[in-house]
């Protein structure tokens, strides 16, 4: 039974990234049309996110996971198109 919880979790989790990020393109096509420069949509983007997470993880932690992202950026990871359902 511990195993469908685990599963229906991880599938909750699931949908609520895509439906996070279907939110966050439609919020970044609006304020694009608005006339916000791209650059500018993704630095307060990042500051943002890394603010967020320092408040729930810590500065010691977020500062380990913003130290992966060179590796994550370098393979590709942020490259590769988002398809969303």
């Amino acid at each position: 039974m511990q195993h469908s919880i685990e599963a229906d979790e991880m599938d909750d989790i699931a949908e609520q990234k895509r439906e996070a990020l279907r939110l966050v393109f439609e919020t970044w096509r609006e304020a694009s049309g608005a006339g916000v420069e791209p650059e500018v949509l993704a630095h307060v983007s990042l500051f943002t996110a890394l603010r967020n997470l320092v408040e729930i993880y810590g500065e010691d932690a977020t500062a380990a996971f913003a130290g992966r992202l060179s590796e994550r950026i370098l393979g590709g990871e942020f490259t590769a198109p988002v398809l969303l359902n």
